[in-house]
Protein backbone atom coordinates (compact mmCIF):
# COMPACT_ATOMS: atom_id res chain seq x y z
CA UNK A 1 0.00 0.00 0.00
CA UNK A 2 1.15 2.94 -0.78
CA UNK A 3 1.58 6.15 1.60
CA UNK A 4 -0.70 8.22 -0.40
CA UNK A 5 -3.61 6.45 0.26
CA UNK A 6 -6.41 7.73 1.32
CA UNK A 7 -7.70 4.68 2.91
CA UNK A 8 -3.98 3.85 4.74
CA UNK A 9 -4.38 4.29 8.87
CA UNK A 10 -8.22 3.67 8.81
CA UNK A 11 -7.98 -0.34 8.27
CA UNK A 12 -7.89 -2.36 10.91
CA UNK A 13 -4.63 -4.06 12.44
CA UNK A 14 -5.22 -7.29 11.65
CA UNK A 15 -6.03 -6.34 7.13
CA UNK A 16 -3.33 -7.20 5.73
CA UNK A 17 -0.86 -6.20 8.18
CA UNK A 18 -1.87 -2.36 8.00
CA UNK A 19 -1.22 -0.07 11.13
CA UNK A 20 -4.33 0.51 13.62
CA UNK A 21 -6.96 2.87 13.22
CA UNK A 22 -6.20 6.13 15.01
CA UNK A 23 -9.48 7.69 14.92
CA UNK A 24 -11.10 4.77 16.49
CA UNK A 25 -8.47 4.26 19.39
CA UNK A 26 -9.13 8.22 19.95
CA UNK A 27 -12.98 7.62 20.42
CA UNK A 28 -12.28 4.31 22.50
CA UNK A 29 -10.15 6.59 24.91
CA UNK A 30 -12.39 9.15 24.98
CA UNK A 31 -14.95 6.70 25.88
CA UNK A 32 -12.92 5.51 28.86
CA UNK A 33 -12.25 8.88 30.07
CA UNK A 34 -15.74 9.52 29.97
CA UNK A 35 -16.92 6.52 31.68
CA UNK A 36 -13.95 7.22 34.74
CA UNK A 37 -15.83 10.53 35.56
CA UNK A 38 -19.46 9.87 34.76
CA UNK A 39 -19.79 12.15 31.56
CA UNK A 40 -22.97 11.77 29.80
CA UNK A 41 -23.82 12.51 25.89
CA UNK A 42 -25.00 15.88 24.73
CA UNK A 43 -28.46 14.62 24.57
CA UNK A 44 -28.96 14.04 28.17
CA UNK A 45 -29.22 10.01 27.59
CA UNK A 46 -26.28 8.00 28.93
CA UNK A 47 -24.14 6.11 26.64
CA UNK A 48 -24.08 2.61 26.53
CA UNK A 49 -21.63 0.84 28.89
CA UNK A 50 -22.33 4.16 31.64
CA UNK A 51 -19.41 3.67 34.68
CA UNK A 52 -20.88 2.34 37.87
CA UNK A 53 -20.20 4.29 40.73
CA UNK A 54 -18.07 2.14 42.21
CA UNK A 55 -16.12 3.21 38.97
CA UNK A 56 -16.40 6.36 39.93
CA UNK A 57 -15.51 6.12 43.45
CA UNK A 58 -12.41 4.16 42.50
CA UNK A 59 -11.15 6.31 39.92
CA UNK A 60 -11.17 9.80 42.72
CA UNK A 61 -9.45 7.61 44.74
CA UNK A 62 -6.61 6.67 42.35
CA UNK A 63 -6.25 10.76 42.02
CA UNK A 64 -6.51 11.35 45.33
CA UNK A 65 -3.51 8.83 46.01
CA UNK A 66 -1.81 10.13 43.68
CA UNK A 67 -1.64 13.79 44.63
CA UNK A 68 -1.15 12.64 48.61
CA UNK A 69 1.50 10.89 47.69
CA UNK A 70 3.09 14.17 45.71
CA UNK A 71 2.14 16.31 49.11
CA UNK A 72 4.06 14.13 50.97
CA UNK A 73 7.26 14.10 48.55
CA UNK A 74 7.15 18.07 48.52
CA UNK A 75 8.47 17.43 51.93
CA UNK A 76 11.73 16.14 51.10
CA UNK A 77 14.92 18.25 51.03
CA UNK A 78 18.77 17.87 50.78
CA UNK A 79 20.67 20.14 53.56
CA UNK A 80 24.82 20.37 51.91
CA UNK A 81 27.78 19.76 54.36
CA UNK A 82 27.81 23.71 54.73
CA UNK A 83 24.39 24.49 55.29
CA UNK A 84 22.13 23.65 58.24
CA UNK A 85 18.47 23.41 57.73
CA UNK A 86 16.00 25.41 60.15
CA UNK A 87 12.77 23.79 59.95
CA UNK A 88 9.86 25.84 60.69
CA UNK A 89 6.54 24.69 62.15
CA UNK A 90 3.65 26.98 61.03
CA UNK A 91 6.31 29.45 60.84
CA UNK A 92 7.66 28.89 64.20
CA UNK A 93 11.46 27.00 64.76
CA UNK A 94 10.97 23.74 65.27
CA UNK A 95 14.41 22.33 64.65
CA UNK A 96 17.74 22.60 62.87
CA UNK A 97 19.36 19.44 60.52
CA UNK A 98 22.84 18.67 59.42
CA UNK A 99 23.72 17.56 55.83
CA UNK A 100 21.75 14.74 53.97
CA UNK A 101 18.44 13.73 52.94
CA UNK A 102 15.95 15.10 55.15
CA UNK A 103 11.91 15.17 55.10
CA UNK A 104 9.57 17.66 57.27
CA UNK A 105 6.02 18.10 56.96
CA UNK A 106 4.61 19.68 53.33
CA UNK A 107 3.71 23.13 53.00
CA UNK A 108 1.93 24.22 55.03
CA UNK A 109 2.28 22.50 57.65
CA UNK A 110 6.09 22.90 57.50
CA UNK A 111 8.37 24.98 55.50
CA UNK A 112 12.70 25.01 55.76
CA UNK A 113 14.69 27.29 55.06
CA UNK A 114 18.92 26.74 54.23
CA UNK A 115 21.05 28.76 55.81
CA UNK A 116 25.26 28.63 54.63
CA UNK A 117 27.60 28.70 57.30
CA UNK A 118 30.71 28.69 55.14
CA UNK A 119 29.89 31.27 52.75
CA UNK A 120 31.89 34.76 53.56
CA UNK A 121 29.50 37.83 53.25
CA UNK A 122 30.95 41.09 52.41
CA UNK A 123 29.84 44.30 53.93
CA UNK A 124 31.36 47.62 52.42
CA UNK A 125 31.20 50.85 54.31
CA UNK A 126 32.18 54.19 53.54
CA UNK A 127 31.69 53.00 49.66
CA UNK A 128 30.02 50.92 47.15
CA UNK A 129 31.55 48.53 44.82
CA UNK A 130 34.46 51.48 44.03
CA UNK A 131 36.63 53.23 46.71
CA UNK A 132 35.72 56.22 44.13
CA UNK A 133 32.03 55.38 44.90
CA UNK A 134 32.07 57.39 48.44
CA UNK A 135 29.22 57.58 50.99
CA UNK A 136 30.56 60.31 53.07
CA UNK A 137 27.62 60.31 55.27
CA UNK A 138 29.28 56.83 56.08
CA UNK A 139 33.12 57.33 55.67
CA UNK A 140 33.40 60.93 57.25
CA UNK A 141 34.79 60.62 60.95
CA UNK A 142 36.22 62.47 63.75
CA UNK A 143 39.26 62.03 65.54
CA UNK A 144 40.87 62.62 68.88
CA UNK A 145 42.91 65.77 67.74
CA UNK A 146 39.90 67.18 66.39
CA UNK A 147 40.52 66.58 62.69
CA UNK A 148 38.06 64.79 60.04
CA UNK A 149 38.82 61.96 58.24
CA UNK A 150 37.39 59.79 55.15
CA UNK A 151 38.23 56.12 55.68
CA UNK A 152 36.07 53.06 53.35
CA UNK A 153 37.08 49.93 55.19
CA UNK A 154 34.99 46.42 54.44
CA UNK A 155 33.76 44.00 56.43
CA UNK A 156 34.05 40.46 55.79
CA UNK A 157 31.99 37.77 58.12
CA UNK A 158 30.62 34.33 58.57
CA UNK A 159 27.51 32.84 60.36
CA UNK A 160 27.76 30.94 63.62
CA UNK A 161 24.87 30.40 64.95
CA UNK A 162 21.72 30.35 61.99
CA UNK A 163 19.23 30.36 64.75
CA UNK A 164 19.84 33.76 65.87
CA UNK A 165 20.89 34.98 62.89
CA UNK A 166 17.50 34.09 61.27
CA UNK A 167 15.40 35.03 64.15
CA UNK A 168 17.00 37.60 66.79
CA UNK A 169 17.23 40.37 64.45
CA UNK A 170 14.68 41.70 61.91
CA UNK A 171 17.40 43.28 59.28
CA UNK A 172 21.01 41.36 60.35
CA UNK A 173 23.06 42.62 57.49
CA UNK A 174 21.77 46.47 58.49
CA UNK A 175 22.72 45.24 62.29
CA UNK A 176 25.97 44.13 61.23
CA UNK A 177 26.71 47.44 59.16
CA UNK A 178 25.91 49.59 62.22
CA UNK A 179 27.63 47.88 64.72
CA UNK A 180 31.07 48.60 61.50
CA UNK A 181 30.49 52.14 61.77
CA UNK A 182 29.87 52.15 65.27
CA UNK A 183 32.98 50.70 66.35
CA UNK A 184 35.06 51.99 63.86
CA UNK A 185 33.90 55.39 64.82
CA UNK A 186 34.76 54.67 68.69
CA UNK A 187 38.32 53.54 67.96
CA UNK A 188 39.03 56.53 65.35
CA UNK A 189 37.71 58.90 67.70
CA UNK A 190 40.03 57.81 70.60
CA UNK A 191 43.11 57.91 67.64
CA UNK A 192 45.06 61.11 66.59
CA UNK A 193 44.77 61.61 62.70
CA UNK A 194 48.69 61.05 62.02
CA UNK A 195 48.15 58.15 63.81
CA UNK A 196 45.09 56.47 62.04
CA UNK A 197 46.65 57.40 59.00
CA UNK A 198 49.91 56.23 58.99
CA UNK A 199 51.06 53.57 61.60
CA UNK A 200 48.07 52.46 63.39
CA UNK A 201 46.00 50.93 60.42
CA UNK A 202 46.52 47.62 60.81
CA UNK A 203 45.98 48.60 64.57
CA UNK A 204 42.62 50.21 64.37
CA UNK A 205 41.42 47.76 62.23
CA UNK A 206 42.13 44.73 64.30
CA UNK A 207 40.96 46.69 67.55
CA UNK A 208 37.46 47.84 65.56
CA UNK A 209 37.07 44.03 64.30
CA UNK A 210 37.48 42.80 68.26
CA UNK A 211 34.91 45.62 69.44
CA UNK A 212 32.58 44.90 66.44
CA UNK A 213 32.19 41.28 67.70
CA UNK A 214 31.74 42.28 71.25
CA UNK A 215 28.95 44.33 69.61
CA UNK A 216 27.56 41.54 67.56
CA UNK A 217 27.37 38.72 69.94
CA UNK A 218 25.81 41.16 72.64
CA UNK A 219 23.01 41.55 69.85
CA UNK A 220 22.79 37.83 69.56
CA UNK A 221 22.95 37.94 65.91
CA UNK A 222 24.92 34.43 65.45
CA UNK A 223 27.74 36.55 63.09
CA UNK A 224 30.89 36.09 63.31
CA UNK A 225 33.63 38.80 62.26
CA UNK A 226 36.48 37.07 59.87
CA UNK A 227 37.94 39.87 58.11
CA UNK A 228 38.01 43.84 58.79
CA UNK A 229 40.25 45.63 55.55
CA UNK A 230 40.56 49.30 55.29
CA UNK A 231 40.46 49.98 51.61
CA UNK A 232 41.51 53.73 51.97
CA UNK A 233 41.87 56.49 54.53
CA UNK A 234 43.03 59.97 53.86
CA UNK A 235 41.71 63.88 54.80
CA UNK A 236 39.26 65.16 53.07
CA UNK A 237 39.34 66.54 49.73
CA UNK A 238 38.36 70.31 50.50
CA UNK A 239 41.94 70.25 52.90
CA UNK A 240 44.26 67.74 50.66
CA UNK A 241 46.84 70.35 49.57
CA UNK A 242 47.08 71.64 53.05
CA UNK A 243 47.62 68.43 54.57
CA UNK A 244 50.06 67.14 51.54
CA UNK A 245 52.14 70.38 52.89
CA UNK A 246 51.63 69.76 56.30
CA UNK A 247 52.93 66.08 55.47
CA UNK A 248 56.06 67.75 53.45
CA UNK A 249 57.08 69.49 56.45
CA UNK A 250 56.75 66.30 59.00
CA UNK A 251 58.89 64.70 55.92
CA UNK A 252 61.26 67.38 56.29
CA UNK A 253 61.28 67.39 60.30
CA UNK A 254 62.26 63.68 60.13
CA UNK A 255 64.81 64.28 57.32
CA UNK A 256 66.40 66.85 59.87
CA UNK A 257 66.16 64.97 63.15
CA UNK A 258 67.99 62.01 61.08
CA UNK A 259 71.11 64.34 60.34
CA UNK A 260 71.17 65.65 63.87
CA UNK A 261 71.11 62.12 65.27
CA UNK A 262 73.93 61.19 62.70
CA UNK A 263 76.28 63.87 63.31
CA UNK A 264 75.55 62.76 67.16
CA UNK A 265 76.29 59.24 66.62
CA UNK A 266 79.47 60.43 64.87
CA UNK A 267 80.68 63.27 67.54
CA UNK A 268 79.50 62.19 70.19
CA UNK A 269 81.80 58.67 70.33
CA UNK A 270 84.92 60.36 68.92
CA UNK A 271 84.73 62.92 72.49
CA UNK A 272 84.01 60.25 74.76
CA UNK A 273 87.00 58.03 73.05
CA UNK A 274 89.13 61.25 73.76
CA UNK A 275 87.60 61.82 76.90
CA UNK A 276 88.77 58.49 77.88
CA UNK A 277 91.98 58.35 76.39
CA UNK A 278 92.56 62.01 78.73
CA UNK A 279 91.38 59.65 81.96
CA UNK A 280 93.54 56.96 80.91
CA UNK A 281 96.93 59.43 80.44
CA UNK A 282 96.03 61.21 83.86
CA UNK A 283 95.53 57.77 85.44
CA UNK A 284 98.47 56.38 83.96
CA UNK A 285 100.37 59.89 85.01
CA UNK A 286 99.47 60.06 88.35
CA UNK A 287 100.21 55.96 89.12
CA UNK A 288 103.82 57.18 87.56
CA UNK A 289 104.13 60.07 90.11
CA UNK A 290 102.97 58.15 92.60
CA UNK A 291 105.67 55.10 91.89
CA UNK A 292 108.14 57.93 91.68
CA UNK A 293 107.52 59.45 95.08
CA UNK A 294 107.83 56.17 96.53
CA UNK A 295 110.92 55.01 94.64
CA UNK A 296 112.78 58.40 96.35
CA UNK A 297 110.76 58.21 99.28
CA UNK A 298 112.54 54.59 99.59
CA UNK A 299 116.08 55.37 98.52
CA UNK A 300 115.73 58.58 100.80
CA UNK A 301 115.21 55.77 103.93
CA UNK A 302 118.08 53.79 102.79
CA UNK A 303 120.44 56.49 102.23
CA UNK A 304 119.33 57.75 105.82
CA UNK A 305 119.94 54.31 107.23
CA UNK A 306 123.22 54.60 105.39
CA UNK A 307 124.20 58.11 106.56
CA UNK A 308 123.66 56.72 110.14
CA UNK A 309 126.26 54.32 109.92
CA UNK A 310 128.43 56.35 107.84
CA UNK A 311 128.30 60.28 107.71
CA UNK A 312 131.46 61.21 106.01
CA UNK A 313 131.54 58.39 103.33
CA UNK A 314 128.50 59.14 102.75
CA UNK A 315 128.49 62.48 101.80
CA UNK A 316 130.83 62.08 99.72
CA UNK A 317 128.76 59.43 97.53
CA UNK A 318 126.36 62.04 96.99
CA UNK A 319 128.76 64.78 96.14
CA UNK A 320 130.06 62.55 93.23
CA UNK A 321 127.10 61.08 91.96
CA UNK A 322 125.54 65.23 92.40
CA UNK A 323 128.53 65.86 90.18
CA UNK A 324 128.26 63.17 87.88
CA UNK A 325 124.98 64.02 86.88
CA UNK A 326 125.89 67.64 86.42
CA UNK A 327 129.42 67.15 83.88
CA UNK A 328 127.58 64.41 82.07
CA UNK A 329 124.87 67.45 80.45
CA UNK A 330 127.38 70.08 80.50
CA UNK A 331 130.05 71.13 78.81
CA UNK A 332 133.49 70.47 80.24
CA UNK A 333 136.42 74.09 80.70
CA UNK A 334 140.12 73.04 82.06
CA UNK A 335 142.37 75.90 83.77
CA UNK A 336 145.60 75.16 84.68
CA UNK A 337 146.48 77.10 87.53
CA UNK A 338 149.92 76.12 87.67
CA UNK A 339 150.78 77.12 83.54
CA UNK A 340 149.64 80.88 84.00
CA UNK A 341 145.82 80.57 84.39
CA UNK A 342 145.24 79.52 80.33
CA UNK A 343 142.03 78.31 79.39
CA UNK A 344 142.12 74.91 77.86
CA UNK A 345 138.42 73.90 75.68
CA UNK A 346 137.62 70.59 76.40
CA UNK A 347 134.56 69.28 74.41
CA UNK A 348 134.34 65.99 76.09
CA UNK A 349 130.84 65.62 75.42
CA UNK A 350 131.46 65.89 71.26
CA UNK A 351 134.17 63.80 71.32
CA UNK A 352 131.87 60.81 73.13
CA UNK A 353 129.47 61.39 70.74
CA UNK A 354 132.40 61.55 67.71
CA UNK A 355 133.72 57.85 69.65
CA UNK A 356 130.69 56.71 69.87
CA UNK A 357 129.94 57.09 65.95
CA UNK A 358 132.61 55.70 65.19
CA UNK A 359 132.41 52.94 67.35
CA UNK A 360 128.92 52.15 65.68
CA UNK A 361 130.63 52.29 62.20
CA UNK A 362 133.19 50.08 62.42
CA UNK A 363 131.04 47.51 64.27
CA UNK A 364 128.94 47.09 61.25
CA UNK A 365 131.89 45.58 59.00
CA UNK A 366 133.28 43.85 61.62
CA UNK A 367 130.36 41.90 61.87
CA UNK A 368 130.05 40.86 58.62
CA UNK A 369 133.79 40.26 58.22
CA UNK A 370 136.28 40.12 61.43
CA UNK A 371 139.39 41.66 60.35
CA UNK A 372 142.83 41.53 62.05
CA UNK A 373 143.83 45.58 61.05
CA UNK A 374 144.73 47.43 64.12
CA UNK A 375 142.56 51.31 63.66
CA UNK A 376 145.11 53.66 65.04
CA UNK A 377 143.36 56.15 68.10
CA UNK A 378 142.27 59.30 65.67
CA UNK A 379 144.71 62.13 66.53
CA UNK A 380 141.96 64.90 66.79
CA UNK A 381 140.39 62.92 70.14
CA UNK A 382 142.44 64.10 73.17
CA UNK A 383 142.14 62.39 76.23
CA UNK A 384 142.19 63.85 79.71
CA UNK A 385 145.81 61.81 80.05
CA UNK A 386 147.37 63.63 77.17
CA UNK A 387 151.13 64.14 76.87
CA UNK A 388 152.72 67.31 78.10
CA UNK A 389 153.72 68.15 73.90
CA UNK A 390 150.07 67.61 73.29
CA UNK A 391 149.06 69.97 76.23
CA UNK A 392 152.02 72.55 74.80
CA UNK A 393 150.68 72.57 71.08
CA UNK A 394 147.22 73.23 72.68
CA UNK A 395 148.41 76.08 74.35
CA UNK A 396 150.20 77.72 72.07
CA UNK A 397 147.94 77.44 69.54
CA UNK A 398 145.83 79.25 71.77
CA UNK A 399 148.17 82.07 72.05
CA UNK A 400 148.14 82.44 68.52
CA UNK A 401 144.59 82.55 68.70
CA UNK A 402 144.35 85.57 70.81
Amino acid sequence: MALNDPQWGKKKGGDNGGPPDLDEMWRSFNQKLNGIFGKKSGNGSSPPGEPSMKQIGGGIGLVAALIMAVWLASGFYIVDESQRGIVLTFGKYSQTTTAGLRWRLPYPIQTHELVSLTQVRTIEIGYRNNVKTKVLRESLMLTDDENIIDIQFAVQYTLKDPEDYLFNNRRPEETVMQAAETAFREIVGKSSMDFALYEGREQIAVSAQKLMQEILDRYKTGVSISKVVMQNAQPPEQVQAAFDDAVKAKQDLERQKNEGQAYFNDVVPKARGSASRLTEEATGYRQRVIANAEGEASRFKQILAEYSKAPQVTRERMYLETMQQIYSSTTKVLVDARAGGNMLFLPLDKIMQMTTGAAQTEAGPAARAPSTEVSPPAESTPSATSTPRSRDALRGREREAR
